[in-house]
């Protein structure tokens, strides 16, 4: 007779490029290496929400799983539009939520994805749950000789070392974090125009000087062999209303269901980490010492493949894709930032919108004529919109709370 798995793990992926499977690969290897597969008591899970909008994908593009390794998997669940949309269907059916309240939950945007992918894990009676990133590798990189070194990282087991005793923990990450390229300033863009910009469009946990390093870095961020050689995780303080928290590498104790909070972003934005990080001012959240490698930039797919380059290639802002990464990113980060000052920082909100149109206004066309690239002026009309909006979206991002809690008493009832 098969003894009885007591602690129960879920793996959750958010999803939606087909590379996804290849990096689904790679972590259920490196869990088996690790012997997280035989080791008695753990029970490991899969819960991927996919988004076949995102790159044009199909559904088989995310479910075609190799069944050998799936195997290895106590329960994988694959959820997709028409699943969602059950859940809804029961969930209102139970008179839990009606349709307006669900859509809140379980609508449109990465933040929805996360949140269908935490209440799966909640119904079936996880203990803990890792989001990891499709475009995230189990590995480390440093640069403390003349080429890089890699080394391999056991993220799961790391988190389930600590997270017993905290709410959430989170790793750290290298590789291309940044989505801000190398670049060489001019006489059409100097630094410190760049660093107004930047600051101004970005959260107050974004050091200029940090990032400055990272740019003459080439876009990369090296791992820190101190934190690779620790074994010992530190408690995340608050600043500023917030515990900076990354919404992969992140593990979230869900023992207690009313302790879980659910993610929120604005429509068309992102940021559904740093709202989480908002919300646990009475949480314990640790940091523990494991890297994975962002590949932000999709250009080393074949890390996976075996293949580890000695010198990491500098992303300069000289293509189109490039630059168009960056505008998005920025636009993503403009829409949040309303909101994250209102909820931060309220006090001063309107001294700190007017600040940032003022600087914007004053570098927007420096930014344009640099990057060959007009469209960066429509940073100040969003802006304007997420400003205009704020108090609605901070209703929803309360009201999202409060829908969550009546879906967490219902299981904890049942």
């Amino acid at each position: 007779m098969q003894k009885e798995k007591n602690i129960k793990v879920g793996v959750g992926f958010a999803t939606g490029r087909k590379s996804f499977k290849k990096v689904l690969r790679t972590y259920i290897h490196t869990w088996y290496e690790s012997g997280l597969m035989q080791k008695e008591g753990v029970s490991l899970n899969l819960f991927v929400a996919y988004d076949t909008n995102y790159n044009k994908t199909k559904i088989t593009d995310f479910t075609n799983v190799n069944p050998e390794l799936l195997k290895q998997i106590d329960i994988s669940e694959f959820i997709g539009n028409s699943n969602i949309r059950e859940e809804i269907d029961y969930l209102i059916s139970e008179n839990v939520i009606d349709i307006n309240e669900a859509l809140l939950i379980f609508g449109k945007g990465y933040a929805a994805k996360r949140n269908t992918v935490l209440y799966y894990a909640i119904k079936n009676k996880m203990d803990y749950l890792v989001f990891l990133d499709d475009d995230e590798y189990p590995m480390a990189v440093t640069s403390t000789r003349d080429t890089v070194i890699w080394g391999g990282q056991q993220v799961l087991s790391k988190h389930l070392k600590y997270i017993e005793n905290a709410d959430i923990t989170h790793g750290h990450h290298c590789g291309y974090i940044s989505p801000i390229p190398y670049m060489e300033f001019n006489d059409k863009m100097n630094e410190g125009d760049f660093q107004k910009f930047i600051e101004a469009i970005s959260n107050d946990i974004v050091n200029w000087n940090t990032l400055k390093k990272v740019m003459k870095n080439g876009g990369v961020t090296y791992a820190d062999t101190k934190i690779l050689t620790s074994d010992e995780a530190t408690e995340v303080e608050e600043i500023n209303h917030s515990k900076f928290i990354s919404g992969a590498n992140l593990c979230i104790n869900l023992t207690n269901p009313s302790r879980i909070f659910p993610f929120y972003n604005p429509p068309g934005a992102r940021g559904e980490d740093t709202f989480l990080a908002t919300c646990l001012s009475d949480r314990k959240v640790m940091k523990v010492p494991c890297y994975t490698f962002h590949d932000g930039f999709s250009t080393y797919n074949y890390l996976l493949e075996g293949v580890l380059p000695i010198r990491l290639k500098f992303i300069k802002a000289d293509t189109e894709q490039i630059t168009t990464r960056f505008y998005k990113a920025c636009i993503g980060w403009i829409r949040y930032k309303p909101l994250f000052i209102y909820i931060t920082q309220r006090p001063v909100y309107e001294e700190k919108i007017k600040e940032m149109r003022q600087q914007l206004r004053e570098v927007l066309p420096k930014v344009c004529e640099y990057f060959g690239k007009p469209e960066f002026s429509k940073i100040l009309n969003e802006l304007d919109k997420y400003d205009k909006n704020v108090e609605k979206h901070y209703a929803e991002f309360k009201e999202t709370q409060r829908v969550w809690a009546k879906i967490m008493e219902y299981y904890s009832k049942n």
